[in-house]
């Protein structure tokens, strides 16, 4: 086994390097002999590929040493950017297989030895874990890791060392002895790609994959209840904050008082049945303008004062299965009225910029900013009130309103439909995601888009005639699908293959070389091509050549397109292949074909 340091054993961790193992040490801990790594004693902690020798020592996966010559010991790197999906020149990860745009991760080359961000937090997969697993020139497949313990007689007799772990592959039921290198974790949204299932994919894989969603789903609900328990046990409270009542300025923000000549005085009357109420036709309701008693007819018997009376519905925090803290009403709440204020720090664009990179390099995940207006930013983290545990659902069952009150904007929750008692309350965050990241949706609604920050889907039809409509339509389309590529192969502007950039606009294929566009550096984030803009304007483009990326608007387009001779494809004047006139001009009030002008929306001249 070798020399054991006595200064390492000295220096081993105080607490459970395990990622899932959020809380400060409870329990006994085992320490690895050769280096400072520590895990609780039981399986759910302790890494996959560590070797026990006793109950407080182990040798952990980070003294694994590659068999010269043995090919399952080779690492290997996907082909393909974890943030983007696109390929290219990457940046790969020397301890797993993640690859990366360095574009996508905003950082200049390194120097040396590169390891992605959960190589150098110490992840390590776990027994129990679904992983994407690479063996020889197979495709990657999914497979659980299996502890020792529980796999077969013959298969434990396998040669392996420090650092490997068995795993057992979905479809076919083989086991095979890997490590950290050869795979990768198996996500949230590997459960819905459909990509992976499409036409030509042989029995045995799709086998595997449906194997593989219905396992996660069970693994997710088994940790999710487990940490569920363990939160009840330990009574854990929510993460520390000051509650306030309002929203407080910081900085240099500033708020608004206006003059009392200056606040809109409604029409209601005192002896209405319920003035300003939300079944009246108050003007300022309707305007989302709060009355002032001091000017409403109605006076102290307005009902549009719920702001300044803070005239919230009772709710409690409560600890949700799958996403942490949620928040749910108490009482039943009828359709429109109001729940709660969502109140803050009030900072500006600077603040927001200096809070978001505090929190990204003390990897602080959760975040409780909202928009206020084009200069002011509502930060609910270290301040607020209980709205700040409300969470994003892409169905909710509530939404943020922007009312004005004595002259300045405050945000409001309102409920979309009646919900009834213990129900949790939810809005749409309609996140816009900084960087390149995404953040996974759990709100498991039917409609759930995956992500946040990405339009939910349509809602399904509710009766089974819609339904039976729907299929009849997807079937008529199916032909037409499936022989559109998703992607092209050659670049659109001048033909060739080789390192190239897509389109990211839902349902244009268009693939670029960088140079061709003129763009110093690979375009990151949502990009979509210059076949969508209007090359005199940049307005949004209505009809396209077919041969480049020139495009024009409604306003432009006259006399810029031709129908080509050779082919009858819609052309700029820049193709001329056959002489002084090998084009002719499109005739007036002739509608060309949806799929020769835009794969999105069809146009007819004028």
């Amino acid at each position: 086994m070798g020399t054991v340091c006595v200064l390492d054993i000295l220096t081993n961790s105080s607490f459970c390097l395990c990622p899932p193992c959020v809380v400060w040490p409870v329990g006994r801990l085992t320490r690895c002999v050769r280096c400072p790594v520590a895990y609780h004693a039981n399986d759910y902690c302790m890494a996959a590929g560590s070797v026990v020798l006793a109950n407080n020592s182990f040798l952990c996966p980070n003294h694994f040493t590659p068999r010269r010559g043995f090919r399952n010991h080779e690492h290997v790197n996907v082909s393909w950017c974890f943030v983007c999906s696109e390929g290219g020149s990457l940046l790969c990860c020397e301890s797993c297989p993640a690859a990366f745009h360095r574009e996508c991760l905003n950082i200049d080359m390194p120097e040396g030895s590169w390891f992605c961000n959960d190589c150098q937090a110490g992840k390590k997969p776990h027994y129990k874990d679904i992983l994407w697993v690479k063996v020889g020139r197979y495709r990657w497949w999914p497979a659980e890791v299996n502890h020792p313990k529980n796999i077969p007689e013959n298969i434990l007799r396998m040669r392996h060392d420090v650092g490997e772990f068995p795993v057992h592959f979905f479809g076919s039921n083989d086991y095979l002895w890997t490590y950290q290198a050869r795979v990768f974790p198996y996500m949230d949204v590997d459960t819905n790609n459909k990509e992976k299932m499409g036409k030509g994919v042989d029995v045995i894989y799709k086998k595997a994959l449906e194997e593989a969603a219905r396992r996660f789903l069970k693994l997710q609900a088994e940790k999710e209840l487990r940490q569920l328990q363990e939160d009840r046990r330990n009574d854990k409270k929510p993460p520390p904050y000051r509650h306030i009542k309002v929203n407080r300025p910081i900085g240099k923000v500033q708020f608004i008082t206006a003059d009392l000549s200056e606040i809109p005085r409604c029409n209601c009357k005192a002896s209405d049945e319920n003035p300003c109420g939300i079944d009246s036709e108050c003007i300022n309701r309707m305007l989302m303008y709060e009355c002032h008693p001091q000017v409403c007819p109605a006076g102290n018997g307005c009902l549009n004062q719920a702001f300044t009376k803070r005239q919230y519905s009772q709710v409690e925090i409560f600890r949700t299965l799958a996403r942490g803290w949620g928040l749910r009403c108490a009482h039943d709440i009828k359709k429109g009225e109001f729940v709660n204020e969502y109140v803050g720090e009030v900072i500006d664009e600077d603040e927001c910029r200096v809070r978001i990179k505090h929190a990204q390099d003390n990897d602080i995940c959760n975040f409780y900013m909202l928009t206020l207006d084009k200069d002011r930013i509502i930060d609910a983290g270290p301040k607020g009130n209980q709205a700040r545990f409300m969470n994003h659902s892409c169905r909710p069952n509530c939404e943020t309103q922007k009312w004005t009150v004595n002259g300045d904007t405050r945000v409001g929750l309102f409920t979309l439909i009646d919900v009834p008692a213990d129900t949790e309350l939810t809005f749409n965050y309609n996140l816009e995601c900084l960087g390149n990241g995404k953040t996974v949706c759990k709100c498991e609604a039917p409609n759930c888009s995956g992500f946040l920050g990405v339009r939910p889907k349509n809602n399904p039809p509710a009766d089974d005639k819609g339904r039976k409509l729907k299929k009849k339509v997807l079937a008529k389309r199916k032909n037409k699908m499936e022989l559109t590529k998703e992607r092209e192969d050659e670049c659109f502007s001048c033909g060739d293959g080789g390192q190239i950039v897509s389109c990211k606009r839902p349902g244009c294929p268009k693939v670029y070389h960088a140079d061709c566009l003129n763009l110093a550096k690979r375009p990151a984030g949502r990009w979509e091509c210059p076949w969508h803009q209007c090359d005199l304007c940049g307005k949004e483009a209505a009809s396209f050549c077919e041969m480049c990326p020139s495009s024009y608007c409604t306003l432009h387009r006259d006399g810029m397109l031709f129908i080509s001779k050779l082919d009858g494809r819609l052309s700029c004047s820049e193709h001329d292949p056959c002489g002084p006139d090998p084009l002719e001009l499109k005739r007036s009030g002739t509608v060309l074909s949806k799929a020769r002008i835009s794969p999105h929306e069809q146009v007819a001249y004028s």
